[in-house]
């Protein structure tokens, strides 16, 4: 929702333009609700309480739109939030095994190198998703969805929590300020690179009135390099005392030590005291300048260089002055203090520092990403969630992530809420996803890692997965049936509930599952891909349902004649075999099935003019027991033609018995008030002639019957030109 419009916008229009008021003389008026997991909302038209006059004109189907106040990621949104996901994924396979191996290999250096690792994927690839925004939005004029600087901010952000929380284990102890100095340098980079260019170009740059701030700055930073180039330069200046104390300076900026530089810390403490020593001494060399000579008629060079020896000294209120006149920011000021000040600044001490700094020079609060790295400085990881959430849901729900593996936050759920911190962020990140349908899969992933309460939103997210079985164009078009049916037919409806499926095996949510599996074969029943219907109903056990999409089946028979009803079964016959092995399967159900497919055989072989198989069929059915005893009178009335046939005699005798027993069983149980029982299939398929008209048909079945015992009579019992076949096995 934009918040300037402050309105949402339906599509299709739920009331078309110009029709406001003939919707308001309906009596009818729009309501809404939210959706509990994320910021959607069901907007659908209502009947106005004061709108009782107006005659209901019976039950109507009303639309119900949906539509969600939050911006749906876009593409190359999208494809971060899908990239980020696979190292996400990464780390919930770590603290599933911690759980299964105990929280002691958590903790192990094998578990922390593993975690830093997927820490710095995170890392790297907001670096690489600034850098590509940042030229896309160039060259698309700032259409992305997110700037460059979005993703730069995540980037600075993500990259300080690896520094201060993620460090190479066993250096959780070591002096920090090294790596904080590299931190900024990365990602806030001052003096600039044009600054330099334009100063080493000069002949005698120290005229320059940015000579010295450069070079102070560069100083500042720890850039040895830049600082001793322009110390350098200072050899030619007309002041010897200058020159011979520049000259004394650059060794002492260049040797500087570093921790890296060394295997043990104590011997960098060593060579940092030592280093401190030639500092002093410096700083006794240059106090020893007189007065007279600590100006060259453009500047006061020696308080410049006082400064930039202040700064080496570590000296704190020189250090804060000096940032304050270069207009640094609190961060400057406490990592120079890890470099300079404290050369063993621990981790733990860090908080202590950007408390004392902060205090004098606090953060901006308009700006969200300051907001994260004060936060952070101060060893406030809740606080550092708590503005990451604001600034992007993306980077609180992982920060919090890694922040529970690293037992950084409290693992416990809140009374209130019943969800952990991590939990919280995590949640909230993923009702974000839920504003698009399409990203389904990525939502559930990360509701899945969440306790009970992310489960049960899961849950619904699949169970509201749109399967969207027309095509637009097939719509514009008018050919919605058949267009659907070839979806169908080529997987499309049947791809995502097999990735549902896929995805609920994945997490053990079986009933989810079944129920899923209900849903798609109840829309399959509706496209008439009645195949997949019943594969879908076996696959949830629904066999009530699968009952019933034999039922539509049998229907297309009546509705639609042999010929497309043989089509319709030889969709769902391939399953016969599998259900009737299936341990769990109702015979009731398959029984049905059996019938259905059987049935269709008969007709087949009725329309191939095979009518000695189809005899055979038919009288079988009834022996076997397959025929629903509302079919019966269906079956008795296609007998009639293969009893009148004049070629041959196609059933014995026994066979014809079997016939005329269900056929006085049906009239004797519509006489007795069973009629409906036992004729409505008939009457269905008759049309509006009622019990009447079925009663007057199973007569001309009863005439057919007598008159072929009669020709059975003349030419002896069962006839020799009859095939007994299995009927003889039968009696």
């Amino acid at each position: 929702m934009s918040s300037i419009d402050h309105h949402l916008n339906l599509f299709p229009p739920l009331i078309q333009v110009g029709h406001a008021e003939q919707f308001i003389q309906s009596g009818k008026t729009l309501l809404s609700a939210q959706s509990p997991l994320n910021q959607s909302y069901a907007v659908f038209p209502s009947a106005r309480k004061d709108a009782s006059s107006i005659k209901a004109s019976g039950v109507e189907e009303q639309p119900i739109f949906f539509a969600s106040s939050e911006t749906s990621p876009s593409a190359e949104r999208r494809l971060f939030i899908g990239d980020t996901s696979i190292i996400f994924a990464a780390l919930q396979n770590l603290t599933n095994t911690a759980q299964s191996r105990g929280q002691e290999w958590l903790h192990s250096q094998e578990t922390h190198n593993v975690i830093r690792k997927l820490t710095l994927d995170y890392v790297n690839f907001t670096r690489e998703c600034w850098i590509h925004t940042s030229q896309t939005s160039v060259q698309s004029q700032g259409s992305s969805q997110f700037s460059g600087d979005h993703y730069r901010s995540l980037y600075t952000c993500l990259a300080l929590f690896a520094v201060l929380y993620v460090p190479e284990y066993g250096y959780e102890d070591a002096p920090v300020g090294d790596d904080l100095m590299e931190w900024l340098n990365v990602h806030f980079i001052e003096p600039s690179t044009e600054e330099g260019d334009y100063l080493s170009g000069l002949d005698r740059p120290w005229e320059d009135e940015t000579f010295w701030p450069y070079l102070v700055r560069v100083t500042l930073r720890g850039l040895s390099k830049a600082a001793t180039f322009f110390l350098a330069t200072l050899s030619i200046h007309p002041s010897d005392n200058l020159r011979r104390l520049a000259q004394r300076l650059s060794p002492l900026v260049q040797s500087q030590p570093h921790l890296q530089s060394f295997e043990a810390e104590r011997d960098f403490a060593y060579a940092s005291h030592r280093w401190k020593d030639k500092v002093k001494a410096l700083r006794i060399e240059l106090d020893s300048v007189s007065e007279s000579d600590r100006h060259d008629g453009i500047e006061n060079w020696w308080d410049r260089l006082s400064d930039i020896v202040g700064i080496l000294e570590g000296r704190n209120e020189v250090i804060r002055r000096v940032c304050e006149d270069l207009g640094a920011d609190w961060r400057e000021i406490s990592v120079s203090w890890g470099v300079f000040a404290d050369a063993r600044l621990r981790r733990q001490d860090l908080p202590e520092v950007a408390s004392q700094v902060l205090d004098d020079m606090p953060q901006d609060p308009t700006n969200l990403e300051d907001m994260v790295h004060a936060a952070l400085f101060s060893g406030d990881p809740a606080k550092a969630l708590s503005h990451a959430a604001q600034l992007d849901p993306w980077l609180a729900a992982h920060m919090a992530d890694l922040m529970q593996a690293l037992s950084l936050i409290e693992k416990d759920a809140n009374e209130d809420s019943g969800l952990s911190i991590r939990d919280f962020y995590v949640l909230g990140y993923a009702q974000y996803l839920h504003a698009d349908p399409a990203l389904w899969r990525i939502t559930v992933a990360y509701m899945f890692s969440c306790g009970e309460t992310g489960v049960r939103s899961a849950d619904e997210v699949l169970m509201h997965v749109p399967l969207k079985l027309r095509s637009v164009g097939s719509i514009l078009h008018g050919q919605g049936e058949q267009n659907g049916a070839d979806n169908l037919k080529s997987g499309d409806l049947a791809g995502v509930v097999k990735d549902i499926n896929a995805t609920c095996y994945e997490y053990q949510r079986e009933e989810v599952r079944r129920t899923i599996c209900r849903i798609a074969a109840q829309t399959f029943v509706q496209e008439k891909e009645y195949g997949l219907a019943l594969s879908y109903s076996s696959s949830a056990e629904d066999w009530p349902g699968l009952g019933r999409v034999v039922d539509r089946v049998l229907q297309e028979y009546i509705n639609a004649g042999p010929a497309q009803f043989i089509r319709y079964v030889a969709g769902i016959a391939p399953s016969l075999q599998a259900l009737r092995m299936q341990s769990g399967a109702q015979g009731i159900f398959v029984h049905r099935l059996m019938f259905a497919v059987r049935y269709a055989e008969f007709h087949q072989r009725l329309g191939n003019q095979d009518l000695q198989d189809a005899a055979w069929d038919l009288v079988s059915m009834f022996q076997d027991g397959l025929s629903p005893k509302s079919w019966w009178a269906v079956l008795l009335c296609d007998s009639q033609q293969l009893l009148q046939h004049d070629a041959t005699l196609l059933f014995p005798y026994a066979g014809a018995c079997v016939l005329l027993q269900h056929l006085e069983e049906v009239i004797a149980r519509t006489d007795q008030g069973s009629g409906d029982e036992h004729l409505r299939v008939l009457i269905a398929k008759l049309g509006s002639g009622g019990t009447t008209e079925a009663l007057h048909a199973l007569q001309g079945v009863r005439l057919s019957l007598a008159k072929y015992f009669a020709r059975c009579t003349m030419i002896g019992t069962g006839g020799k030109q009859i095939l007994e076949r299995k009927f003889i096995a039968a009696m």
